[in-house]
């Protein structure tokens, strides 16, 4: 039976941490770190985790701003507001809640940041940091991730690391943290064959793939460690990417959904900001 890793713990450890850090950093500069999220449109789930980052900023003590913007505003009138916040120094983190309405090119608004302000390290500089290791800000759920593994002492070094899924956000930055962590890393996708043998070798498996309970038991290796990144719905609720009862018995290692990743995107969300303040201020 596998031991649970319990991200809601994990998170409020790295959350306390923060705090701690952010009190520090006012108390030796007066520098409050700022997030600003932009919001355009009315997605009722971008409204949610557009609260929770609020929220969370609270917590902290960060300084947080929210800007609600209109389905119909202008890609040129959200393009001003990004340019507005870039030369701001209250703000260190920048981000734009995707998606975006269908008139407003998401690649134009993420080229737009700062990359010094980009928390969500979505932007080419920060994406080409990450592949040649030196980065300041990693994608949070991958970020988050690798915080989960370190905290319950899971090395990848000399592991296989299977991430199904290549998506910018989740599995192409996951399988480079990996590497720079020095395991062997495979990536799967729609087009892998024998897909199911591939993910029986791997002694870490992280499952970013956006279907519900996708990962089977007769595709876990015995003790394998096992990520699901996935929260999806189906007949019986909130589910992830792992058929979660059956692998359970399988694996050494397990997240659940809800409780195990989604906990720590927001919390690594927060960490890249303070990051950004503290190089603001010339602190290491």
């Amino acid at each position: 039976m596998a031991q649970i890793i319990n991200g809601k713990e994990v998170s409020q450890s790295v959350r306390d941490k923060i705090r701690r850090k952010c009190e520090e950093l006012v108390g030796k500069t007066g520098l409050r770190p700022g997030l600003a999220v932009i919001l355009v449109g009315e997605d009722p789930a971008s409204q949610i985790y557009v609260r929770n980052k609020k929220k969370a900023c609270e917590e902290v003590g960060f300084l947080s701003r929210e800007y609600r913007l209109g389905g119909e505003t202008s890609e040129e009138e959200l393009l001003e507001l990004i340019d507005s916040l870039n030369a701001d120094p209250r703000i260190h983190g920048i981000l734009v809640q995707l998606p975006v309405p269908k008139h407003i090119d998401d690649k134009k608004v993420i080229a737009r940041i700062d990359p010094k302000k980009d928390v969500d390290a979505f932007s080419f500089e920060n994406v080409g940091r990450i592949m040649t290791g030196e980065f300041d800000f990693v994608p949070c759920t991958p970020a988050g991730i690798m915080e989960l593994l370190a905290a319950y002492d899971i090395d990848p070094a000399g592991k296989h690391a299977v991430v199904i899924g290549r998506s910018n956000i989740v599995g192409k930055p996951m399988a480079m943290l990996l590497l720079h962590k020095n395991a062997t890393v495979t990536i799967c996708h729609s087009r892998t064959q024998n897909l199911k043998e591939i993910c029986r070798q791997a002694d870490i498996l992280v499952a970013a793939v956006g279907k519900a309970r996708f990962v089977t038991e007769d595709m876990v290796k015995e003790g394998a460690v096992v990520i699901d990144v996935g929260m999806n719905r189906d007949e019986k609720g909130l589910c992830g990417d792992v058929d979660f009862d059956a692998v359970e018995k399988k694996a050494s290692f397990i997240t659940p959904v809800p409780g195990g990743v989604g906990p720590m995107t927001i919390t690594l969300l927060l960490q890249n900001t303070l990051t950004s303040a503290r190089k603001a201020a010339n602190i290491k």
